[in-house]
């Protein structure tokens, strides 16, 4: 009864400060603009209160600190305990070329790898096939061997140092090649730890680096997850990606609804293969982008751990807390880099990777000011680096959990990003789940992205820069660039290799490969057994193609 009485007379009060002189101001005075929106086009108030909250704070939905629903973060002390690892993505050229910038990161203070590859490897292509070129080493580093894995990774620490991968439809091989680099080192395979992103859904939808058709793609992921783990228990199997959607153009919304989408599909896939929850859930992990609205993204994060927790614990019955947990990696928004007065750059990452810190990321990258530009010179990643650890150590946002929890604003911003999430993913369960909804998911994101573009041209939204503030500015120069003839040292690398190598091994290899693609038994350990025999990327890839055949996409506009 006393309670009852306690919230009538917090109502009271609350209504009657909303009727007050101070929001009678707000409402009548002028103001900048007409109105105020987030970067994803969603209205904000000027000024927030507990009556957004509906006049109590819902402790139920938001917990504490490492408890279920993980509103506030997944570990109780957050980075008072340990600080999120500074995963700078890199790679370029050769794996001589990428070795020699992951030293040079962890030299400067750099706390886990993250692996671009270039079009070739992501396309499941040898460096020496005609697909190749032209394409060798330019975003990312060539990979076609377990002889390039190993230089890749020379002198790396692999039971020390986490790894990420951002490869996707090649993710087994690239596994398999890591796999294989760390026995030689005489690491074992329960002592590696990383992640391949391995979301092949979200490629489908906006990035377009697939091979195969949904149905084989969605059994090596699944066989993935069950290699793992049995035998590579501290590997995350899957980076279940929003990031890509993001810098497609989505909306906040849009990119937590389609992520969570996608995870649910994958989970339903890895049940539907007879896999337990609990035994895989775990090892899941996701990757969002930290874009430029503050704000709106601390919210966005919130929201999404608690959605996924909610849809884990209701919709598949998952009882291991770890299975709850949104544990993510972010990435800062590559998309709003600008090439003109790249300078800017710097602040705009310092804001989205503060944005990724305030909304309690395990792992971040950021991204270097001349990005828009060419791939990154040493110096603006030494810059990148030099941002995080400033966060880090200098600001103070790392010694409070959950700084902003608690927040009328982002509460509320938190509970509406979760809501019209919710409808979202309603709508694609009514379409038949995450792999037929892809259509609707690429209409949606495209109609966000055009509406963006007029919202920029219009100046109805200021890029700094580029529609304002505009300057007169020489063009760039001295711009980092690969070696495009080191690409032919390679191919003739592997001209060596495949002559080199013990040739039945490596035929025995690729049928079993084969084989296993025609019945059923799990692919990992068959490809496993053919990078160890020193059969290359492409071949895997092409016999992989001969029978699950290659995707061939509708054109959605």
């Amino acid at each position: 009864m006393r309670a009852d009485d306690d919230r009538k007379a917090l109502e009271k009060e609350l209504k009657r400060w909303e009727t007050s002189t101070l929001r009678n101001a707000l409402d009548s005075l002028p103001e900048r603009r007409k109105e105020f929106v987030t970067t994803s086009s969603r209205p904000v108030r000027g000024l927030y209160t507990p009556l957004d909250l509906e006049g109590k704070p819902d402790e139920a939905r938001v917990g504490k600190p490492g408890e279920y629903p993980f509103t506030r973060g997944i570990h109780p002390t957050m980075y008072r305990g340990r600080l999120w690892t500074m995963r700078m993505f890199a790679g370029y050229g050769s794996a001589e070329d990428t070795n020699r910038r992951f030293k040079y990161l962890i030299a400067h203070g750099e706390t886990g790898l993250s692996v671009a590859f270039d079009m070739p490897t992501l396309y499941g292509y040898d460096t020496d096939h005609p697909e190749a070129e032209g394409e060798f080493g330019t975003c990312g580093v060539a990979v076609s061997s377990l002889a390039d894995m190993e230089v890749l990774l020379d002198g790396l620490p692999l039971g020390e140092v986490s790894t990420s991968m951002t490869i996707n439809s090649t993710a087994p091989i690239l596994l398999a090649l890591y796999v294989a680099a760390a026995e030689k080192q005489g690491v074992a395979r329960d002592r590696i730890s990383g992640t391949t992103q391995n979301d092949i859904l979200k490629e489908y939808i906006a990035r377009g680096t697939y091979v195969y058709p949904p149905g084989p793609s969605m059994r090596l992921i699944t066989d993935t997850f069950a290699f793992c783990r049995e035998r590579v228990p501290r590997w995350n199997t899957i980076s279940i990606s929003g990031y890509h959607l993001r810098e497609a153009g989505s909306t906040a919304v849009q990119e937590v609804a389609f992520t969570l989408a996608n995870g649910i599909a994958y989970v339903t896939a890895a049940q539907e293969a007879g896999l337990k929850v609990d035994e895989f859930a775990p090892q899941l992990s996701f990757f969002f982008n930290a874009h430029n609205n503050l704000l709106e993204e601390v919210a966005k994060f919130r929201a999404a751990r608690r959605l996924w927790a909610r849809i884990m614990k209701e919709r598949f019955a998952a009882r291991d807390p770890r299975s709850l947990m949104l544990r993510f990696h972010a990435q800062t928004a590559g998309s709003m880099l600008t090439a003109q007065q790249p300078e800017n750059n710097i602040v705009r990452v310092a804001v989205q990777a503060l944005a990724a810190v305030l909304g309690g990321c395990q792992s971040l990258h950021t991204n270097s000011m001349d990005e828009a530009l060419s791939l990154p010179s040493e110096a603006a990643v030494r810059t990148a680096l030099r941002t995080q650890q400033v966060l880090a150590h200098e600001s103070g946002v790392a010694d409070i959990v959950d700084p902003l929890g608690g927040s009328y604003s982002v509460e509320r911003l938190t509970t509406r990003i979760e809501e019209e999430a919710l409808t979202y993913i309603a709508k694609i369960d009514g379409l038949g789940g995450a792999v037929h909804a892809i259509p609707f998911m690429q209409r949606e994101i495209q109609e966000a992205a055009y509406r963006y573009q007029q919202e920029v041209e219009a100046k109805q939204r200021v890029v700094v820069g580029v529609n304002e503030f505009v300057m007169d500015e020489p063009p760039p120069a001295n711009l980092f660039q690969v070696d495009a003839t080191v690409g032919q040292a390679l191919a003739e690398r592997l001209a060596v290799l495949r002559r080199t190598r013990d040739a039945s091994a490596a035929a025995r290899a690729v049928e079993g490969v084969d084989r296993a693609a025609r019945g059923r038994d799990n692919l990992l350990p068959h490809i496993l057994t053919a990078v160890r025999a020193q059969v290359t990327l492409g071949e895997i890839c092409d016999t992989l193609r001969q029978v699950f055949g290659v995707h061939r996409p509708s054109v959605v506009f």
